[in-house]
């Protein structure tokens, strides 16, 4: 049975890992940090918190990256840590950077000299390509235009450097935004369902959002998880996009969801509110996956104009329908949200 460490386990795509790496029989480390509110209802949402070990550590503390990875002797490392809210980094830029750059250096450091065999996942971002025009790969230029991004562009080199200079099996996941009932409802796919379904049960009136005319390549996180595993299956290390090939705006999300709703015309129900805009933004991302799609036999299908079966209902946008469906589902949102 393989070894498997997932550095911060209690966010989106760290519960989807764990549940998945179970399913393969994989026996699952998973970092948490202490904090002052629980953090586990992801896991306990999946059914799986009692399935898999929990060690506290923390990127900014080297001595419990060390300890973490003595105790779970990992054949694979997953690092998913972050700081992982863009807007949150014009806040918090040096937080960001020490969380999301350095971090990934502390891991990397601990691996060649504890566990230098592990195979190595780390979770680039499509915010490192910034405002390069375009369908992006793995060839485009990064053009950060975030303290989250120039941070992961730096941990996104730091680790081919590792690779290179020391001979780590590490790959670099450049996933394009990826979305589920599990996301948190800082990110706007969320917070429009959610605020969508507290409408439709009479609990609000109006909120507000930032820039609805930025486009996204979003995708669906459980599919992006296996994406990751099979990066660390390969005969040799690299780099992937992971994307759907489809981009849409906000706009066009918060149109689909209120129409789904029935709930009228959108522009009754939000306020667009400036101090919400980003100093800098991108306009568009979308991404092309052929390289993952070809050698890695993963095509991320589930973008927001594809049906899908929630388990409840059968059409409808699968986006928006695996988000939130709480105004017509009580089995598909989980109840900590």
């Amino acid at each position: 049975m393989k070894n498997a460490l997932i550095f911060g386990v209690t966010g989106q795509d760290g519960s989807y890992l764990v549940d998945f790496l179970l399913k393969k029989g994989y026996n699952v480390f998973g970092t948490f940090r202490r904090t002052s509110h629980r953090c586990f209802e992801r896991v306990e949402e999946l059914g799986i918190f009692e399935n898999f070990e929990k060690i506290k550590a923390d990127l900014v503390d080297q001595t419990s990256i060390n300890a973490a990875i003595r105790q779970a002797e990992p054949d694979e490392v997953y690092n998913l840590a972050a700081q992982s809210f863009v807007g949150a980094s014009f806040q918090q830029p040096i937080l960001t950077s020490d969380v999301n750059g350095i971090g990934t250096i502390r891991i990397l450091d601990s691996l060649r000299e504890n566990a230098p065999d592990a195979k190595f996942y780390q979770a680039s971002s499509s915010e490192m390509f910034g405002d390069y025009s375009g369908i992006k790969n793995e060839k485009t230029i990064f053009r950060p235009r975030s303290p989250y991004g120039a941070a992961k562009v730096f941990a996104h080199h730091i680790t081919n450097h590792y690779k290179e200079a020391y001979d780590i099996f590490a790959c670099c996941g450049i996933l394009f935004n990826h979305e589920s009932p599990l996301r948190g409802l800082e990110f706007v796919t969320r917070k429009i369902t959610h605020e969508l379904a507290l409408i439709k049960h009479g609990k609000h009136k109006k909120f507000s959002l930032g820039n609805i005319h930025a486009k996204r390549d979003w995708g669906f996180a459980g599919d992006y998880v296996e994406a990751m595993w099979l990066m660390l299956q390969q005969k040799n290390p690299d780099d992937y996009v992971i994307a759907t090939g489809e981009s849409h705006s906000v706009k066009e999300f918060l149109t689909l969801a209120t129409d789904m709703m029935e709930l009228g015309n959108w522009e009754d129900l939000v306020d667009i509110d400036k101090s919400l805009m980003r100093p800098t933004d991108i306009e568009d991302l979308i991404g092309d996956a052929s390289k993952a799609k070809e050698n890695l036999y993963c095509s991320p299908c589930l973008n927001i104009l594809q049906p899908t079966h929630c388990g409840w209902q059968l059409t409808s946008s699968n986006l928006v329908e695996r988000c939130d469906l709480l105004w017509k589902c009580p089995h598909c949102i989980p109840p900590f949200l």
